[in-house]
């Protein structure tokens, strides 16, 4: 693939036909080769996944594509809440380039989409959390203006 420009990539509501993509993108990293399952078929976790996102107004499941192929993807999900006088939060996960488009401006450009549609639906903060091996993606995020103000902790339930 030639390295594209952020202006070759179109992002649009990801389709159920996009899901073994996705998955191989959230897959193509050191972490998620450790926690996706790849094959064919699929999981029938990832399509109930995909059919509970899909219909819920308050989650978006956006891929980026250039010259047809999805080379991005990220889930932004509304949240609503009491705190900072009952503000909409807009939480980001997710976040994957594919290897070969990396570098190129391709996230800059997704994440510019999912900031606009939290801001045009009333959201006061733009949230997400990164692994803190991620180091790359730390500062991909810092230049876009996220600040590592919180300390974020998980649960596992496995």
């Amino acid at each position: 693939m030639r390295e594209p420009s952020p202006d070759a990539l179109t992002v649009r509501a990801a389709r159920r036909e996009d899901v073994p993509r996705i998955v191989e993108l959230l897959a193509d990293d050191t972490l998620g080769a450790t926690r996706e399952a790849l094959g064919d078929p699929l999981p029938d976790g990832y399509w109930a996944a995909f059919d509970e996102i899909d219909r819920d107004p308050r989650n978006r499941l956006l891929v980026g594509e250039v010259d047809g192929r999805v080379v991005a993807t990220l889930q932004l999900t509304f949240l609503p809440g009491l705190s900072r006088r009952g503000a909409w939060r807009a939480q980001v996960e997710a976040v994957r380039v594919a290897r070969e488009a990396r570098g190129a401006g391709l996230g800059r450009r997704l994440m510019a989409v999912a900031i606009d549609e939290a801001r045009a639906r009333g959201c006061r903060v733009v949230q997400l959390t990164t692994d803190r091996s991620r180091v790359d993606a730390h500062r991909f995020y810092e230049t876009l203006g996220f600040r590592a103000s919180h300390l974020g902790m998980k649960l596992p339930l496995e």
